[in-house]
């Protein structure tokens, strides 16, 4: 085999190898794209246009605060414990403002510092 030869082999190799690089790519932008819009039909059942507009303000502060709350929104209404409390869907401003509050005093227990 020729240098000229070796060179086109490792030429191609690296070109099939970039192709299923950008294909892989492409298979999880859809997943994402397709999981987010799962999750905010699932937020338009739970949250009010009223909410869904104060969760979308805090996205633009801290997005990755609102991944977290919109997955403990989620569990919490999956496992019936929104309903528990009296809150009927889709959730007012009001009551979203307050389990705001308590997700976030929640978060700040967890969080402690340890002297080493």
């Amino acid at each position: 085999m020729s240098d000229d030869d070796e060179i086109a082999e490792i030429r191609r190799r690296k070109m099939e190898e970039m192709q299923k690089q950008a294909v892989n790519q492409q298979r999880e932008k859809e997943a994402q794209d397709k999981y987010q819009e799962q999750k905010d039909l699932i937020m338009r059942k739970i949250l009010s246009s009223e909410a869904r507009q104060r969760l979308a303000n805090l996205k633009m502060v801290r997005p990755e605060l609102v991944d977290t709350i919109e997955s403990q929104l989620i569990q919490l209404v999956q496992s019936g414990q929104v309903s528990r409390l009296g809150v009927k869907l889709p959730m007012s401003d009001e009551n979203f403002k307050k389990l705001l509050t308590n997700l976030m005093d929640k978060q700040k227990k967890d969080f402690k510092i340890k002297k080493i």
